[in-house]
């Protein structure tokens, strides 16, 4: 009597759990050098390179949402995640709020290119040779492991974790952290309170500014190149080679600086230091300033 009493309990528990539940596959016809837009509110959106002019989409469509489609022509390809009664607009707050997670598993040709948003996702991308890439996320964790000569990505509290290589990089948080061990020849990084540990070059133009993150960075610079880096209470650590070419300009505030190229010295006029040197023939620009963060700048090997 008693299981009969609870089966109809049960069997709603479980229908939910099917809703919630429900499998994507789909498939389209792509060009090696597809545009492929993505979008998700909720859960995970991960894309694998792979050598087929097609992409496939699988993974689990979150309660609430409206069916999955691929749209669009061979060459230019859109998968959106949308919640029931959004009339086609990609924000609407009731139905966002009312609609359960989605996790999106891509395989798409590996020449794409990517143009994704997401909110409250994280986006893990592996494999792609050749594509652009742009990325729009607010809170989840964007990892990129790439060959592209642009990535564009803007993140206000998910950190942003590159691996591969761009030629031309453009990464800008709020307060998430920015890993980017193998940058270009251009790259402008920006974040109020993330982190920034970077490397790469040899850079014709590399622009950092920083409110309250620390910095590391490591790299040189190509002929007649410039690096920009603007802090306010964040500490910068930069590390450049030992046969670097470049005058550099330096100065703190009310922070520390040292310098292993040159000897910094105190302001006549009130607080601070600076340093001015030239390294080499002094080809390339380097200019740092903080206001109250630390400035260290080393000598690393060749």
């Amino acid at each position: 009597m008693k299981t009969a009493r609870y089966l109809p309990l049960l069997l709603g528990l479980c229908i939910g759990q099917a809703l919630a539940d429900t499998p994507i596959n789909l498939r389209h016809d792509a060009t090696p050098t597809a545009r492929i837009a993505i979008s998700n509110i909720k859960g995970a959106v991960t894309v694998t390179a792979w050598d087929r002019n097609e992409v496939q989409v699988t993974g689990q469509l979150g309660d609430g949402a409206q069916p999955l489609a691929i749209t669009g022509s061979n060459g230019d390809l859109e998968i959106k995640v949308k919640p029931q009664g959004s009339a086609g607009r990609w924000f609407n707050w009731t139905g966002d709020n009312n609609m359960s997670a989605s996790t999106l598993d891509l395989h798409v040709p590996k020449g794409a290119s990517l143009d994704v948003d997401v909110v409250s996702a994280s986006l893990g991308v592996d494999g792609l040779q050749g594509g652009e890439i742009a990325v729009n996320s607010v809170s989840g964790k964007v990892r990129i492991n790439a060959q592209s000569p642009a990535l564009d990505i803007d993140s206000v509290s998910g950190s942003i974790e590159l691996a591969g290589h761009a030629d031309k990089a453009d990464l800008q948080t709020v307060s998430g952290d920015i890993l980017a061990p193998a940058l270009g020849t251009e790259a402008a990084l920006q974040t109020v309170s993330g982190r920034i540990q970077a490397a790469g070059g040899p850079w014709r133009k590399f622009t950092l500014s920083t409110v309250s993150g620390d910095v590391q960075l490591r790299g040189g610079l190509a002929a007649d190149g410039s690096v920009d880096i603007d802090s306010m209470s964040g500490d910068v650590q930069v590390v450049l080679p030992a046969n670097v070419s470049a005058a550099i300009e330096a100065s703190s505030f009310s922070g520390d600086l040292r310098s292993d190229f040159g000897k910094p010295y105190g302001s006549e006029h009130g607080p601070g230091e600076h340093l001015g040197a030239k390294i080499g023939s002094g080809d390339g620009n380097i200019v740092i300033n903080t206001f109250s963060g630390d400035v260290h700048i080393n000598r690393g090997s060749r």
